[in-house]
């Protein structure tokens, strides 16, 4: 059985579920809702939020391809460059909440559009020394467009 982690501890629902959710963050004062989580709102300072999970699925507001292996560091995956394979990355917007920047599990820019409905999943990210799976969160076309969305 292979041991899994998450990327960064509190950053989705752990451990891994049909229907994960991203942690975020409600500002008491003005309602502003963050993602990740922060301590201060950032939109009027004040420090009092709530942790609110995120819908699992809204619609693609942007996207670009990533063609070429990011520098490293900052990135730390487990590919090379000669292993590396192009990945789209792009804004989801939450509806009613966020927009979230993340990894898109379709790499083929012809099966993405804007607006098209992206549901949240769990991707492997690298393995450490150890042989631990780091998991990450991504965005993956929905199979049913007309589904409603989720709100929290």
């Amino acid at each position: 059985m292979t041991t899994q982690k998450p990327v960064a501890d509190g950053l989705f629902t752990w451990p891994p579920t049909d229907q994960p959710r991203l942690i975020g963050t409600e500002c008491t004062a003005c309602g502003l809702v963050s993602f990740p989580t922060d301590t201060h709102c950032v939109r009027c300072g004040s420090p009092e939020a709530k942790e609110r999970l995120l819908a699992d699925s809204g619609r693609l507001w942007t996207f670009t391809t990533q063609g070429f292996r990011p520098p490293s560091p900052p990135y730390d995956g487990s590919d090379t460059a000669a292993t590396f394979e192009p990945y789209a990355v792009g804004y989801v917007e939450l509806p009613g909440e966020v927009l979230v920047e993340a990894r898109l599990t379709e790499p083929d820019p012809e099966k993405l559009s804007i607006g098209q409905r992206m549901r949240l999943t769990l991707v492997p990210y690298t393995v450490d020394a150890d042989g631990t799976e780091v998991l990450t969160f991504a965005f993956t076309p929905a199979d049913e467009p007309d589904e409603p969305e989720e709100q929290s």
